[in-house]
């Protein structure tokens, strides 16, 4: 197998994973809840963010970014030069 060629499928496919698990931490990160009717008070729902899920989340899609940039230099990098 061609060495040259694993490592940036490897780096393509670290970013799709890296994506997913954003993905995923972004709907921990928003949590909706629902308060009904009481009273003369109407029914509203509330949004909670919650930092460190969509900090991770960020932080998963630089990841993922920069693993694509590599992926993508590393297959038109000239062979003679490093």
């Amino acid at each position: 197998m061609n060495r040259s060629l694993v490592v940036p499928a490897a780096d393509i496919a670290a970013a799709v994973l890296a994506l997913a698990l954003a993905a995923l931490c972004w709907n921990l990160g928003v949590q909706n809840t629902d308060f009904p009717a009481t009273g003369e008070v109407p029914a509203y729902t509330a949004t909670r963010y919650v930092g460190p899920w969509l900090f991770l989340a960020m932080l998963l899609v630089a990841g993922a970014g920069t693993a694509v940039i590599d992926g993508v230099a590393r297959v038109f990098r000239t062979p003679g030069r490093s």
